[in-house]
């Protein structure tokens, strides 16, 4: 409402051009709930409309001018008060004036970049929208429209195997072996353990896909780990010279892609972690990084 609550207001609707066919994706918020938003990749164009619809016909609306503005940033959660921009582009849809009637403005956001993935984590979110704002003198009006970037990524030339040994010394030697270092989203882990020496008695053998959350620089650096998921790869005393398969299907899990060091804000990275549990529950793990 506007002063004293006399005076016109206007409802804002940002519309893109190619909303029914524009493929949407769902992206978890900042209070865990998963919606849908359309989806953009990195140079592609940004147009639509937007509506500004007056509340009260008959009334003119003066303003000091109408904007859309198309953002991409990075916020800390410790940090709430300063948003960093990476991308800032504006365009001016009406010169200060006045509505005597509802009206429509196209815009067009050409071939723009969007070097970064979507992301909502733990400490920090990473987010682009689209801000229509209509300016007045004592309260402007606007709305948001949020947008889901998707980066796209190249096979890797080099995708070896990874195969390690490890273990106690005279209680426990083991060998594992997975089929790639590098794993696409929808991938599925292969691999094997191999009991070269087991003189505990083990319990439990499970791999855990842990990512850990990289924010902040020098002294001020936060980690934050994170469990995406538990696989038992076996219940029960393993002997010498027995092979555990593993396969494990990455599809059902919320993974994003591996970020390394996004706009020198904050990093993302997935581990494997081999986890083996003896009787009297203690606890030996090896922990290998992987690419997603």
């Amino acid at each position: 409402m506007s002063f004293f609550g006399f005076g016109q207001s206007a409802d804002i609707d940002i519309v893109l051009n190619d909303a029914e066919t524009r493929k949407k994706a769902e992206h978890r918020s900042e209070d865990g709930r998963k919606d849908k938003y359309f989806l953009f990749y990195d140079g592609e164009t940004v147009s639509g409309k937007v509506n500004v619809t007056l509340k009260y016909p008959g009334k003119r609306l003066e303003h000091n001018g109408i904007k859309i503005e198309f953002i991409g940033q990075i916020e800390m959660y410790y940090d709430r008060g300063n948003h960093h921009e990476f991308v800032s582009l504006v365009k001016d849809l009406a010169r200060p004036g006045e509505l005597t009637q509802s009206q429509t403005f196209d815009f067009e956001f050409t071939h723009v970049e969007k070097p970064y993935e979507s992301y909502t984590g733990q400490n920090v979110k990473l987010r682009y929208f689209l801000r229509a704002t209509v300016g007045r003198r004592l309260n402007d009006i606007s709305k948001e429209l949020d947008l889901v970037v998707h980066t796209l990524s190249t096979y890797p030339e080099l995708n070896s195997s990874i195969k390690m040994e490890v273990g106690i010394e005279d209680c426990l030697h083991i060998e594992f072996e997975y089929n790639k270092s590098k794993y696409h989203l929808k991938d599925v882990i292969v691999g094997k353990i191999y009991f070269l020496l087991v003189r505990i008695k083990i319990r439990h053998m499970e791999i855990d896909i842990i990512k850990r959350e990289t924010t902040g620089t020098g002294p001020n650096v936060y980690h934050e780990n994170d469990t995406i998921a538990k696989y038992e790869i076996m219940d029960g005393a393993p002997v010498r010279g027995e092979s555990i398969p593993i396969r494990l299907f990455l599809a059902g899990y919320e993974l994003t892609p591996t970020m390394r060091d996004i706009n020198k804000k904050f990093s993302v990275r997935y581990y494997l972690n081999l986890v083996l549990i003896d009787e009297e529950e203690r606890r030996y793990f090896k922990q290998q990084v992987h690419r997603q």
